[in-house]
């Protein structure tokens, strides 16, 4: 499938300080407009639960359709695409042996990205994407009408 014939999302998440208060984003292309579909807040998280959560999100409201979702979260996209596997063959337990941080929700990514049509792609972050750049700003507003920050 082209990625033309994907709903293309941007997703991304953050917090201030690290760890802190977080927020994550969900945008979404639909018939050439960018329009902020989800977000949300966690009051004591970090940058990497907020990356992860935002792609659940996307993967929760986009179920059952093919979509080309966008990150610029090198952690989130390696996870994912590479070092889950190994990760769940040696009981999430990294290369090191050592428990796999976050792995209550890389768990539930696995799941659901084992239903879903989803092509991963990594973007690099404030360079002027559109889609990536509104999903930064909706993290931003989110934490701030949550935590005034």
């Amino acid at each position: 499938m082209s990625n033309q014939e994907r709903l293309r999302v941007y997703t991304d998440g953050g917090c201030s300080p690290n760890p802190g208060p977080g927020g994550w984003a969900v945008v979404a292309e639909e018939d050439g407009r960018l329009q902020v579909v989800v977000s949300g807040t966690e009051a004591d998280t970090t940058n990497n639960r907020m990356e992860i959560t935002a792609a659940l999100a996307a993967l929760r409201k986009y179920a059952g359709r093919p979509i080309c979702l966008s990150t610029d979260s090198q952690y989130l996209r390696d996870g994912i695409c590479t070092w889950i596997k190994n990760w769940k063959r040696n009981g999430w337990r990294t290369s090191r042996r050592e428990a796999v941080k976050n792995s209550d929700l890389w768990r539930r990514l696995d799941e659901l990205a084992a239903g879903a049509d989803v092509q991963w792609v990594w973007v690099r972050g404030h360079t002027g994407n559109p889609g990536n750049e509104m999903a930064d700003q909706a993290v931003g507003r989110a934490r701030s009408e949550a935590f005034g920050s």
